[in-house]
C-alpha cells in the first residue's frame, strides 16, 4: 500500500510517502518543492514526481493521494471566485446586505463591512420570485412561481453567470421550491455551478445561510476546475490512485463531494496541521498543545486539549469576515511567516507583514527577483540558515542579498546596524504571533502554562522557543519532520462527512411526539450518510456515526455543540444531552445556568471512517549527550539576546533516541532547521519528534 500526502503553503507543496507492507518496516519519505500559485495543481504533480523517484517506485504503483489545498481561501481573501446570481423569495432581497446590523468595531467610524464592500453576489444578481414557505412546519402558503424562475435563469444565462444560487426563506423546513428552482435553473445553464442553501446548509438563520450558500457557489466553478484539473494531470503522469481531499473540520472527503461542496475546503491546508500536531503529540505522550504552523505567508494557530481538536463555535466560523455554517477547527491564522516583508511604514514605524513576498519573487536571498527584507533574510544575516543546507541545498539562497535588502529599507533609515536591525524583525514577529496565541488560548480559558507549545512548517522550529519564552508555555516540541507536519497530518485522518437539519425542541419539556419528530430527522440525516458511505463502497462494519445537537438556553442568540447517546433520542438520552450542554456552557463561558430550560436548535451527524494511520519506526537507542558524531560543522549565529556565539550544526538524521543536545545548537535537516538557544536542552523522544526544555542554567 503506498500512501501520499500533499500539503500547498504559499511557499512550498509538502510531500510525505509511506509505503506499508514493503519487507519488515514502513518507508517514509518527505520533500518540499516550490509552490506554482497560478496553478497549484502544477506543483503537486511535481512534488509526487520527486517524492517517487527519491522512494523508487513507479507514479503507477501509488494507491492513495491525500490533499490539502489553499484553493478555495485565497479565491475568497483575493475575491477572485465566481460571478453568482440569487434566486430568492420576494421582499427578501436585501438580506445579503443587511446582514445582522451588527458592527464589527463598535467605537469605529472607519470599519469595514465586506458583505457590503465586497459582496458575493452583487444586488444586481440578487433576483426575486414569488414563493413562502411557513414555520413552524414548512407549510406551502404561496405556491413557487415557476415562470418567474425561468425568468430570472434567462436572464443569468444573458448575463454569462457561471453559478446561481437558489435561497428561499425557510426552506430548511421544507426545501421543495428550492430543488424545483434548481430544475429548472439546470435546464436552462446546464454548464452553471447551482446549489440550494438547504443543500449546503440546512439550518435557521436566513443571512447566514445565505451567506454560506452564495460562498459555495462562489468558490464553487473554479474549486471544481482545480480538482478536475488536479486529477486529469495526475491521470496524465500515470497515477491512478484514489484521491481524497482535506476538509476545515479535520476530516477527508472525495473529489465528487468536495466539487459539489466546496465551502467545506475553506480550512483544507490549516486543518491538516493540526491533525499532524495532534498526532505528533500522540507519539510524545503530550495531550495539551498549542500548535503554530509558520509557512512562508502566514501562521496558523490552534489548540489542542487532552487529546481533542476544538471546533468552532457556529457563530465564529467565517473566512474573510463572512460568515460560513460549515464545521471548521478552531484554527486562527495570521499574516507571519518566512516571506513576511518587512518595511517602515508612512508614519515611520517598524513593521513586519502581513504583506508576503510568497513563492514568487520569495525573499530577496532566493535571487528571484526581491528586493524587500523578510523574515527569511533576517534568519540568514543571524547566521540562523545555512545556505548550503537550505531546503537540503536544493534551494539555492544568497546570503549577501539578504543583508543589501535588511540593510537598504530598514538599518540605514533607522540608524540601525543591520544585525540589529534583522533581530528587531524577528522580535517584532514573533510579538505578533505571540498575540495571535493569546487570542486563541487565554482569551479562551486556556493557561499555556499548561501546554506544550509545538511549532512546524518550515519556519515554526525557528520561532517555537521564542514564542514559548513570550507565552510561558510549559516546554516545546519540534516534530520528526517540522516543515512537512501538515501534509503528514493528512495520512492519519479519516473520512469524514457531516449531515445537519434544523430541528428545534425544548428537550426538558419534550412530548412523545416532539421526540418522534426529531427522531424522524436523525434517521433521516443517518441514511444519508450511509448512502454516501454507499457510493464511497465503505464496508458496514467500517462505518462510525456520532450525534450531535447544537443546543441554547431557551431565549439564548447560539448554540453550543453537546454529544448525543447512540440510538434514538427520548426523555433519557435528552436528559444526557442536556447535562453535556451544561458542562460545555460552563467550559466555555465559566458558568452554566442548571436550572434553566435547553432548547436544541440543529441536529448533527457526523460519518467517519477509520483510515490506515501513518506509522513511524521506533529510532535506535542513542542516549548519547551532544553527540560528536552528528555534529557538521560550527559557525557564528545570533541569539535573541543579541549574543554571537559559536554554535554547532546537528544533522537530525544521525541523532538517535533519547539523545540530548543542549544550546547553543541548530538541529538541521531536509524541510526545516530547529533553534536551541542557550540555557535550552533537546531531547529527541522514541520517534524522532525534539522535547525542548530549559535547563537548570536556563531557569537561573
Amino acid at each position: 500500500m503506498i500512501r501520499i500526502g500533499v500539503d500547498v503553503g504559499g511557499t512550498f507543496t509538502d510531500i510525505v510517502f509511506e509505503r506499508s507492507g514493503h519487507g519488515s518496516e514502513q518507508q517514509v519519505v518527505v520533500t518540499k518543492v516550490q509552490s506554482t500559485p497560478n496553478d497549484q495543481s502544477e506543483a503537486v504533480v511535481e512534488g509526487i514526481l520527486k517524492v517517487c523517484k527519491l522512494a523508487g517506485v513507479e507514479p503507477s504503483q501509488i494507491d492513495s493521494v491525500f490533499h490539502g489545498t489553499t484553493v478555495a481561501t485565497n479565491m475568497v481573501i483575493e475575491r477572485a471566485g465566481a460571478e453568482v446570481g440569487m434566486i430568492t423569495t420576494r421582499g427578501f432581497r436585501d438580506i445579503m446586505h443587511m446582514a445582522r446590523h451588527k458592527r464589527p468595531h463598535n467605537f469605529s467610524l472607519q470599519f469595514d463591512l465586506p458583505w457590503q464592500t465586497k459582496p458575493l453576489v452583487r444586488r444586481r444578481n440578487r433576483l426575486v420570485v414569488t414563493e413562502r414557505i411557513m414555520p413552524p412546519d414548512g407549510t406551502i402558503e404561496v405556491p413557487l412561481a415557476e415562470d418567474e424562475v425561468k425568468q430570472a435563469a434567462e436572464l443569468f444565462a444573458k448575463r454569462g453567470m457561471d453559478a446561481v444560487i437558489v435561497a428561499f426563506l425557510f426552506s430548511f423546513l421544507n426545501n421543495a421550491h428550492e430543488q424545483r428552482a434548481k430544475e429548472i435553473v439546470k435546464s436552462i445553464l446546464p454548464d452553471a455551478f447551482v446549489s440550494c442553501s438547504s443543500d449546503v446548509v440546512n439550518t435557521i438563520r436566513e443571512y447566514e445561510r445565505f451567506s454560506s450558500a452564495a460562498m459555495n457557489a462562489y468558490i464553487g466553478p473554479k474549486t471544481a476546475h482545480y480538482l478536475r484539473s488536479l486529477e486529469g494531470r495526475l491521470r496524465a503522469n500515470g497515477i491512478r490512485a484514489m484521491v481524497r481531499i482535506m476538509q476545515s473540520n479535520g476530516g477527508i472527503s472525495t473529489i465528487e463531494n468536495s466539487s459539489e461542496l466546496p465551502i467545506g475546503l475553506l480550512l483544507s491546508g490549516p486543518a491538516g496541521g493540526v491533525i499532524g500536531g495532534r498526532w505528533t503529540g500522540e507519539n510524545c505522550n503530550k495531550g495539551n498543545i498549542i500548535t503554530i504552523d509558520i509557512g512562508g505567508t502566514s501562521a496558523d494557530i490552534s489548540v489542542i486539549e487532552d487529546g481533542e481538536l476544538r471546533i468552532k463555535n457556529p457563530r465564529d466560523t467565517e473566512v474573510a469576515g463572512l460568515p460560513v455554517l460549515v464545521p471548521m477547527i478552531d484554527i486562527d491564522a495570521i499574516g507571519a511567516g518566512g516571506g513576511s516583508i518587512a518595511y517602515i511604514d508612512q508614519g515611520g514605524a517598524f513593521r513586519v507583514g502581513p504583506r508576503s513576498a510568497g513563492a514568487v519573487p520569495g525573499p530577496a536571498c532566493y535571487a528571484k527577483g526581491g528586493e524587500e527584507p523578510t523574515v527569511t533574510d533576517a534568519q540568514v544575516v543571524l547566521g540562523r540558515m545555512d545556505p548550503e543546507h537550505f531546503l537540503g541545498g536544493d534551494l539555492t539562497i544568497d546570503a549577501s542579498l539578504s543583508e543589501k535588502a535588511i540593510r537598504k529599507h530598514i538599518a540605514e533609515p533607522l540608524n540601525m546596524t543591520v544585525e540589529q536591525a534583522a533581530l528587531g524583525i524577528l522580535k517584532i514577529v514573533n510579538n505578533n504571533m505571540a498575540l495571535a496565541i493569546n487570542a486563541n488560548s487565554v482569551a479562551k480559558g486556556v493557561d499555556p502554562r499548561n501546554f506544550s507549545l509545538m511549532g512546524f512548517g518550515g519556519a515554526g522550529p525557528l520561532h517555537s522557543v521564542s514564542l514559548a519564552e513570550a507565552i510561558f508555555a510549559k516546554d516545546v516540541i519540534s516534530p520528526v519532520q517540522p516543515g512537512i507536519t501538515a501534509a503528514t497530518g493528512l495520512l492519519v485522518t479519516d473520512l469524514q462527512y457531516e449531515y445537519t437539519r434544523s430541528t428545534l425542541i425544548v428537550l426538558d419539556k419534550a412530548s412523545p411526539a416532539e421526540f418522534e419528530r426529531v427522531n424522524v430527522v436523525l434517521n433521516d440525516l443517518m441514511a444519508r450518510a450511509n448512502r454516501q458511505l454507499d457510493a464511497d463502497g465503505i464496508p458496514q462494519a467500517q462505518r462510525r456515526f456520532r450525534q450531535i445537537a447544537e443546543c441554547r438556553y431557551v431565549g439564548q442568540g447560539f448554540e453550543l455543540r453537546a454529544e448525543v447517546p447512540d440510538g434514538p433520542i427520548n426523555a433519557a438520552s435528552a436528559a444526557a444531552v442536556i447535562e453535556n450542554f451544561y458542562n460545555v456552557h460552563k467550559q466555555v463561558y465559566g458558568h452554566a445556568f442548571r436550572d434553566q430550560g435547553c432548547e436544541m436548535v440543529t441536529l448533527r451527524v457526523v460519518a467517519t471512517v477509520a483510515v490506515e494511520t501513518l506509522r513511524l519506526p521506533k529510532l535506535a537507542h542513542g542516549g548519547r549527550r551532544n553527540p560528536a558524531g552528528a555534529v557538521m560543522y560550527r559557525r557564528p549565529t545570533v541569539f535573541d539576546d543579541g549574543r554571537t556565539l559559536e554554535t554547532p550544526r546537528y544533522q537530525r538524521e544521525k541523532l538517535l533516541g533519547l539523545d540530548t543536545v543542549d544550546g547553543p545548537a541548530l538541529v538541521i535537516q531536509h524541510n526545516s532547521t530547529t533553534l536551541v538557544p542557550p540555557g535550552y536542552s533537546a531531547s529527541v523522544m522514541h520517534y524522532g519528534d525534539m522535547l525542548i526544555s530549559k535547563t537548570m542554567e536556563g531557569r537561573s
